[in-house]
């Protein structure tokens, strides 16, 4: 059978039992430049590459925050993330105005996979084409999870999702089992070096193309975070000192805790503008 005859129409199933549409978002999921999320006892983080198509270009937006207690990295289609990005928003704030308390992390990680899950069962719909890591915290302590636009989610102890984010993939599973003793500190540059991994030969990651974000305590060279350690990104010149504290690529050492960043170093700002191209 040729594919073409069942790829036109996402409601359809192939001979061999495959809705094409479906693997299509998950390519385009694939496009996108990577998303890195680990957690520990305390802490949950994202990070993420950003890219820029110019010099005379800004860098995509990769990382939202969605409540105090939750936050969410992108692979795919940006405009396809602001669309579920205000829905998981409402579905935040609605469970604080009816129930006067934060939104349970799987309940808003549920409440997308079915929203996108419905695309792929009524004709005129198509899959949305973009993957996200949410990570949030609530009683049970810090989360990771993954959503995919097949409208399947999962809990992880890390992950990775985006272009080449099988080599993440690989530093990952090497040292997951550290993961959930590690410091802030030390779970970041875990982090930055997994997402090292899905760089281009000729790439280094920079205070221009990476993004960090953090729920849980703050650690040792923040400021102004509350007692709940609400989610929060990092930008800029605040996150050189975690670049500067690196292990070259062909040592193979494990990272260790990053120094405290000197005082008075500037804050990043979280950045709410839209950015139209995909990502």
């Amino acid at each position: 059978m040729f594919r073409n005859t069942y790829d036109s129409d996402n409601t359809v199933f192939s001979p061999q039992g495959r809705l094409h549409q479906v693997e299509y978002a998950l390519e385009a999921v694939k496009q996108g430049s990577a998303a890195v999320g680990l957690r520990s006892k305390t802490h949950a983080i994202l990070l993420a590459l950003k890219r820029s198509f110019s010099e005379l270009a800004s860098y995509q937006q990769k990382m939202y925050r969605i409540d105090d207690h939750v936050g969410i990295a992108i692979a795919g289609l940006t405009s396809d993330a602001r669309v579920l990005s205000n829905f998981m928003r409402q579905q935040a704030m609605s469970s604080r105005m009816l129930f006067n308390r934060p939104a349970p992390v799987n309940r808003l990680v549920s409440a997308i996979a079915d929203k996108a899950q419905v695309n792929t069962q009524e004709y005129g719909r198509r899959p949305y084409g973009v993957g996200l890591l949410v990570i949030g915290q609530d009683k049970q302590g810090p989360h990771l999870y993954e959503f995919s636009p097949s409208g399947n989610s999962y809990e992880y102890y890390a992950m990775s999702i985006g272009a080449r984010s099988q080599s993440a993939k690989t530093y990952l599973e090497k040292h997951y089992e550290s993961f959930m003793d590690c410091t802030l500190e030390e779970l970041i540059l875990h982090g930055l070096h997994a997402l090292r991994e899905t760089l281009q030969q000729d790439k280094e990651l920079t205070i221009h193309n990476t993004s960090i974000g953090i729920v849980g305590p703050a650690g040792a060279h923040e400021e102004n975070v509350g007692p709940e350690g609400n989610f929060r990104i990092l930008e800029g010149a605040i996150i050189e000192v975690y670049l500067q504290s690196m292990t070259p690529k062909d040592t193979g050492e494990v990272p260790a805790a990053a120094p405290v960043a000197p005082a008075g170093a500037p804050e990043a700002g979280t950045g709410d503008e839209d950015v139209q191209m995909a990502d």
